[in-house]
């Protein structure tokens, strides 16, 4: 009898029955790829089950699960907390010990796993402020707890029974999983997301995404925690995808040649980094290679979906996949399909030139709040438009209030914020999800964002100022690493900015500028010069009052650890104001 899909634990059985790959999930244990397959899958699930249950594990207990990276222990356990009834809290490893400390005992966790000694060490400072009964590791730490200890309490499979009586009674609609948001402010609110949020959004999604059931292979190196991956996880079980974790965001390319994926999925910011390795690179060539590569890129530039730039452009970009763009297909594995991208905007030149060069990048849009996806390109049925994030979803509605808000209506939307009443009615109102992001439906029906409401300021003139748009404009310099406009009540719009180092550094050496530090890079009137030119060509496209009049640049790198970043990515706005606030006094006050 086939399994019919309602809850999460449903994926691992039904790629079983389907697909039974040698394969299933794949991660780099002890210097060797180690791999098991959906019959192992399935049967250390089930193992976990029984173990929890052994532990003492009830329905509705919630179960943290911290992982530095991807790796298969995260989603046997994953599968092994749920089919308990039990609710699996995924934790960003990056955050700091008082949040982890928050969210274990909002949570009200009773058990932990985690990953290496990093993130134990965080876990140990704190456990004694939490509830947590016991702190099992996916490593092997001398002393400590390992989760083997689960799977060795659960070989006796005398007590299966009572996995498959907790199983049938777990409903569609039942809690699933808590997934704290990032947040760019405030303490991060606890999503409850039910099996049939996420359920009904990866059958949703997978018409989207064109996989070779039974027979392609993912990369998986996006935080599993974060609920973009870990949807797109139970999308390529469903359709019989081999996955495997990538060792680090640094060994990517490394392990992309040796895995040859055929899919994967990234932030922006990743792809940024990948575009502009390659695109430095190119600077280093010499004679015809680099007048070539130059082409490549221009042509990739002025790219459109469909041959919609006619016969003789699609003649040119045949012969530049040939010369160029191969080279940076194989630098990915050379089998690569299709990427897939969200947690934020795409600069549109990216989808252009990736697609150019035979790897389309399919942006989509989403939130924790939805499962996450509402929209997403797709090549087929003439499904991708370059600068939108996509077509609704079949089952999903999308509503533009009056202000340009993005309303969402489905059964992605999630259950409500973990006891937080006052913050549930806020955002769900008349059965819709407020966004807080603006957008607008375009005629063809694709979905289009403009902004974020609460990102929008006033300046001291009483005019508006939308700082995405400038950003998104600013980042497509290749000097410019990260960017935040501000300017709010104050009479002009500026920017606070973090050079890209290394190719604003290599663009100094070619123009035989000396410097010994970042710090001397930044104060160097050539540099300086250079970046203004970048922002004068912006400031062509805005009216005046949004112009970007003066900007300061950062010595330091912008990061997840150094607090300036949300674990997606995302700016935390208030907190880079802190950080900055010489360089922002020194803009407005001189």
């Amino acid at each position: 009898m086939s399994t019919n899909i309602t809850r999460l634990f449903d994926f691992p059985y039904y790629q079983l029955e389907k697909h039974n790959l040698p394969k299933a999930f794949t991660s780099f244990n002890n210097g060797e790829w180690k791999s098991i397959s959906s019959q192992e899958y399935v049967d250390q699930a089930n193992t976990i089950s029984r173990g929890l249950l052994r532990l003492g594990v009830n329905k509705n207990d919630k179960i943290a699960i911290i992982s530095t990276s991807n790796r298969t222990e995260w989603n046997v356990c994953d599968i092994g907390i749920l089919q308990t009834g039990a609710q699996n809290v995924p934790i960003y490893p990056t955050i700091s010990k008082e949040d982890y400390e928050y969210v274990l005992n909002h949570s009200e966790a009773t058990y932990c796993f985690v990953s290496d000694t990093e993130v134990l060490n965080k876990i140990n400072q704190i456990k004694g402020n939490t509830q947590l009964k016991e702190v099992f590791t996916f490593d092997e730490i001398q002393g400590e707890k390992n989760w083997q200890e689960i799977l060795e309490l659960g070989k006796d499979q005398s007590n299966q029974d009572e996995v498959e009586t907790r199983k049938k009674n777990v409903n569609p609609s039942d809690l699933a999983t808590l997934i704290y948001t990032s947040g760019t402010t405030g303490r991060p609110k606890g999503v409850m997301l039910s099996h049939n949020n996420i359920v009904s959004n990866v059958l949703a999604s997978k018409k989207r995404v064109p996989l070779q059931e039974g027979e392609d292979t993912a990369l998986s190196f996006l935080p599993v925690c974060h609920i973009f991956e870990r949807m797109i996880l139970y999308l390529y079980q469903y359709c019989g995808v081999s996955i495997c974790f990538a060792e680090s965001l640094e060994k990517l390319t490394a392990n992309a040649q040796e895995i040859k994926p055929n899919v994967m999925t990234a932030v922006p910011r990743l792809y940024e980094k990948i575009y502009d390795t390659i695109y430095a690179k190119g600077t280093e060539l010499k004679g015809i290679k680099k007048v070539l590569f130059f082409w490549a890129v221009n042509l990739g530039l002025r790219h459109e979906p469909y041959g919609a730039n006619g016969w003789w452009y699609e003649k040119q970009l045949a012969i530049a996949r040939k010369l160029i763009f191969t080279k940076w297909q194989a630098a990915l594995g050379g089998e690569l399909k299709i990427m897939v991208s969200g947690a934020s905007a795409l600069q549109p030149r990216l989808t252009r030139i990736f697609a150019a060069a035979g790897m389309p990048i399919m942006e989509g849009y989403g939130l924790t709040e939805t499962s996450p996806v509402v929209s997403v390109n797709q090549e087929a049925e003439g499904g991708f438009k370059i600068g939108t994030v996509g077509r609704i979803l079949d089952q999903v509605e999308v509503k533009i209030a009056e202000d340009g808000e993005i309303l969402v209506k489905g059964p992605n939307v999630m259950q409500g914020y973990y006891k937080d009443p006052e913050k549930t009615a806020e955002v769900l109102q008349n059965g819709y999800f407020l966004t807080g992001d603006k957008g607008e439906v375009c005629e063809d029906g694709f979905l289009k964002i403009t902004g974020r409401k609460k990102e929008m300021f006033k300046t001291s003139g009483g005019k508006y100022v939308v700082p995405p748009l400038l950003e998104g404009e600013l980042k497509q310099s290749l000097f410019i690493e990260q960017i935040m406009v501000v300017g709010e009540g104050e009479k002009m719009p500026a920017a606070i900015i973090q050079p890209n180092f290394e190719f604003v550094a290599a663009w100094a050496k070619r123009h035989d500028i000396t410097f010994d530090s970042n710090e001397e890079l930044i104060c160097n009137l050539q540099v300086l010069d250079r970046i203004q030119k970048e922002i004068d060509a912006c400031n062509k496209k805005f009216g005046k009052w949004e112009r970007i009049k003066k900007f300061e640049l950062t010595k330091d790198q912008w990061s997840i650890d150094g607090g300036h970043l949300t674990p997606t990515m995302k700016m935390k706005r208030e907190i880079i104001k802190e950080i900055y606030t010489d360089l922002y006094d020194k803009i407005y006050k001189e």
